[in-house]
C-alpha cells in the first residue's frame, strides 16, 4: 500500500509541476500542442526513471561511503548529463524510430530541474531503490498529466476571442495557476488514504 499512496501522492497531492514548481520552462514553453506536449512527456518519464536509480546508487554507492555527500548537487547534474547523452547515443544506434519521436526533447531534459530535484528529493525522503523509481515514474505521470492538460486548454483559448491586454503570456500565466489550484483540491487525498490503509 505504501507505494499506491507514493504513487498517487507523486502524480496528483505533490504534482512536480503545479505544488513543487519544478519544471516549470518546459510546461510552459513545451505546452502549446498536446502532440509536442506527450512527446516531452515521453521523453520526460523515460529520463526521469533511469536518472533516479542512477543517481541513487551513486549517493548510496559513492557519495555515502567516502563522504562525499557536499559533492551531490554536481556528482547529481554530471551524471544526468552523461546518461542523457548515452540515451541519446544509444537511442539514435538502436531504435531511430524512438529517437526521431523523442527529437528534439532528450537535450532539453538535461535542462529541466524537475529530474535534478526527484534525484535530490528521493534521498531526502530516504526511500529504497523500488520507492525511489516507483516515485520518480509516478512524478513523471504528474508531470505529464499536467502538461497535457495545460497544452489541451492552450490550444482551446487560440480558439477563443482573448481581450488584448490578455493575450500571449499573461493569460498562460493565469491558466496555469487555475490549473494549480484544480490540483489543490487532492491536497487531502494522501492523508484519507493512509488513514483508510492504516498506515498513519
Amino acid at each position: 500500500m505504501e507505494y499506491l499512496i507514493i504513487f498517487i501522492s507523486a502524480i496528483f497531492v505533490n504534482n512536480i509541476v503545479l505544488s513543487q514548481f519544478l519544471g516549470i520552462c518546459p510546461f510552459l514553453g513545451v505546452s502549446k500542442k498536446i502532440d509536442t506536449s506527450l512527446g516531452m512527456s515521453a521523453a520526460v518519464a523515460f529520463v526521469l526513471t533511469l536518472a533516479t536509480a542512477v543517481t541513487w546508487l551513486v549517493q548510496k554507492l559513492v557519495l555515502d561511503p567516502f563522504g562525499l555527500g557536499y559533492l551531490q548537487t554536481l556528482a547529481f547534474i554530471l551524471v544526468i548529463a552523461a546518461l542523457v547523452q548515452m540515451v541519446e547515443i544509444v537511442l539514435k544506434k538502436v531504435s531511430p524510430v524512438l529517437y526521431q519521436a523523442l527529437g528534439i526533447f532528450l537535450p532539453l531534459i538535461t535542462t529541466n530541474c524537475a529530474v535534478l530535484g526527484v534525484a535530490i528529493l528521493v534521498i531526502q525522503k530516504d526511500f529504497n531503490l523500488l520507492q525511489s523509481v516507483v516515485y520518480a515514474f509516478s512524478t513523471a505521470l504528474g508531470f505529464g498529466l499536467a502538461l497535457v492538460t495545460f497544452a489541451g486548454i492552450r490550444e482551446q483559448l487560440a480558439l477563443v476571442n482573448i481581450p488584448k491586454g490578455m493575450r500571449g503570456m499573461p493569460i498562460v500565466l493565469i491558466t496555469a495557476s487555475l490549473l494549480a489550484l484544480a490540483f489543490m483540491g487532492f491536497s487531502g487525498l494522501e492523508n484519507g488514504l493512509r488513514s483508510l490503509f492504516g498506515l498513519n
